[in-house]
């Protein structure tokens, strides 16, 4: 029995440890978000493509940048931004073709960089033969139970699960459900909970969700061995109905992630889950935090605007994206990796008409970019590009488009973005004749480019700094403006002071017990650090960020 026992908690520990494991490259990535029609177009049509980012990868590496995000680059009818996959197995043509994407993922390695796809894995296009074929009124085609058919809507529905029923008059059912769009239908990876007087939810042990799972096994492996490195997967918390608590969903992740870390172990898989705790408990290595209110005054679902805390004004709050923060921080420790990135191609710019002055911006990166974690940049954040508001809606896009107007690079014709006229272009640039580009940002060495990569550069340097480092908050939570914070690893600590407020602020904090703070980096020398004997001394000029060294 001793013997039976020792091999079951040996076994045990083994498979936690086999499970929190994550290639060795990540401890050192630091990503850069890429929407592919908006960054480089090489052959004039007015659209972004992989020649384009492949001519730009020089630049990419010169911001410390060494893992290149894409957006998704598979077949598609473009009527969600690429985000409604007609062929998982296909790129786009109107980014290239598999073969240029295998050429494009070896240069990008000849520079010693990784790239991850976008991996859409609970919906695809209405478009896609996958649905075609689970139309028919024969079920026992390939496809047919790829996707969820009823013949008829009840009437015990809630009002969310009645909102993702899209009538279709198939032969197959009268409706499906959908994830997003209703051009967007679900999936089926199977219910959680079936209802029994719902005879469409299937188990997830149904034939129909094991072989979508098998097929999502085939299609990450098909770009897996075409060189790629991983995959950032969308919406990964939503394939499994009818899962509140998502335990099932987390059941599903473990089992792929197991696969994908025997099969792939150098391979990464990055959920966007928003929920670090879950989804690196299902087997993830990297997952997205929400920045609360830290930049917008508006979350999802909110009718009233909260005070933003990167602001002049100086009248925001921390503790609720603080408590959100550690709480997910603590929970992951040594288990995977959270990110807060500088954007996405869903959200606004940290760049808007509030916040646009390079001193603002410097602040903002200076915190984003010295959290504990994998830092995300998204395109263009690094000059400052602009949301630009009532951007025209292009591909379902709606309001996101002013986040995913064209890389603006220097002063040419749209920016040099593409020779194509300028009506012909993805989406409007910003129409300032004063807006950020590359080239002038380039030549300036007080710029917000050449500030990010010092800051990377710094970060690159740095055992306490970078994702390994750890992470207190030393200010009162109460009293937000400035936020202090340390970061340490063994005998290399240091301690980070931001005020976005338009006003010089003091603090005074538990020492650090060390000789002396030494500044080392910044947009104001002007800030002081004063060690004590029980307690430090800060002040923080208005709209400032400092970095300091403790010996």
């Amino acid at each position: 029995m001793r013997t039976l026992f020792c091999f079951l908690i040996g076994w045990l520990t083994t498979t936690l440890v086999a499970a929190q494991t994550h290639p060795n490259w990540i401890k050192q990535a630091v990503f850069y978000q890429i929407y592919p029609s908006s960054f480089q177009d090489s052959d004039g049509n007015g659209i972004g493509d992989l020649k384009g980012i492949q001519s730009r990868l020089d630049y990419i590496q010169s911001l410390g940048i060494n893992t290149i995000w894409l957006n998704p680059i598979f077949k598609s009818a473009f009527q969600d931004g690429g985000y409604d996959v007609i062929d998982f197995y296909e790129v786009d043509p109107r980014f290239g073709s598999n073969t240029g994407l295998v050429d494009f993922v070896n240069q990008v390695h000849k520079r010693g960089m990784h790239v991850v796809l976008d991996l859409v894995a609970g919906h695809s296009s209405n478009q896609s033969e996958w649905f075609k074929q689970s139309m028919q009124a024969d079920t026992n085609l390939r496809y047919s139970n790829y996707y969820i058919w009823a013949p008829h809507k009840p009437t015990d529905l809630t009002q969310q699960e009645a909102s993702r029923w899209v009538e279709a008059n198939a032969p197959r059912g009268k409706y499906y459900i959908k994830n997003f769009y209703d051009i967007q239908p679900a999936l089926n990876f199977g219910y959680a909970k079936p209802n029994p007087n719902h005879p469409w939810e299937q188990p997830v042990d149904a034939p129909g969700p094991q072989a979508v799972r098998s097929e999502l096994k085939n299609v990450i492996t098909f770009w897996m061995e075409k060189g790629v490195d991983g995959f950032r997967v969308d919406l990964a918390a939503s394939l499994i109905k009818n899962d509140p608590d998502k335990k099932a969903t987390i059941a599903l992740w473990n089992e792929l992630n197991a696969w994908f870390d025997e099969k792939f172990p150098n391979g990464l898989l990055i959920a966007e889950w928003f929920n670090p705790k879950q989804s690196i408990a299902a087997g993830f290595d990297i997952d997205f935090l929400k920045p609360g209110h830290l930049f917008s005054p508006f979350e999802r679902g909110q009718k009233a605007p909260a005070k933003v805390y990167f602001d002049k004004a100086g009248e925001g709050a921390i503790i609720n994206w603080y408590t959100d923060f550690r709480d997910q921080y603590e929970s992951t420790l040594n288990k995977g990796y959270i990110s807060l990135p500088t954007g996405n191609h869903d959200s606004p710019r940290i760049a808007d008409s509030s916040r646009h002055d390079p001193d603002q911006l410097k602040v903002a990166m200076t915190f984003l970019l010295t959290l504990p974690g994998i830092p995300f940049v998204y395109y263009g954040d690094e000059i400052g590009m602009n949301y630009i508001p009532n951007s025209p809606d292009v591909e379902g896009s709606h309001a996101r488009s002013g986040t995913r107007t064209p890389m603006q690079w220097d002063g040419s014709q749209n920016a040099g973005f593409s020779a194509a006229s300028t009506n012909k272009i993805y989406i409007p640039q910003d129409p300032d004749p004063n807006r950020p580009t590359v080239a002038k940002q380039d030549k300036d060495s007080n710029s917000l480019l050449n500030y990010v990569r010092k800051l990377l550069a710094l970060r690159a340097s740095s055992p306490a700094l970078g994702s390994e480092g750890e992470w207190a908050l030393v200010s009162d939570v109460n009293k937000p403006y400035p936020i202090i914070y340390r970061r340490f690893n063994g005998a290399d600590r240091y301690i980070i002071l931001i005020n976005p407020s338009g006003n010089p602020v003091k603090a005074d904090v538990p020492t650090m017990k060390a000789k002396q703070a030494r500044y080392v980096f910044g947009t104001s020398e002007k800030s002081n650090y004063t060690i004590g004997k029980g307690t430090d001394a800060v002040t923080v000029p208005a709209v400032s960020a400092a970095i300091y060294k403790l010996d």
